[in-house]
């Protein structure tokens, strides 16, 4: 499944929705997805999101898409 994951690039400051960025990452569940962001990044994560399929092609029409990998 796809998941796009909002998240602070910053961990000390407080979040502020215009500082909110996000990537999109393909893992088996959520708790995978939330995994790999804490061990591979520093982010500060919001909010992580299960796209279905008409989501998912939304945001490949109207959003920069690309998938996160994590080696």
């Amino acid at each position: 499944m796809i998941y796009k994951v909002y998240y602070q690039e910053n961990k000390t400051f407080s979040p502020k929705r215009e500082n909110t960025h996000s990537l999109y990452l393909e893992a088996e569940n959520e708790r995978e997805a939330r995994h790999l962001i804490e061990t591979h990044t520093d982010y500060n994560l919001e909010f992580i999101q299960a796209l279905d399929d008409k989501h998912l092609a939304y945001e490949k029409e109207n959003a920069p898409f690309s998938l996160t990998e994590f080696n």
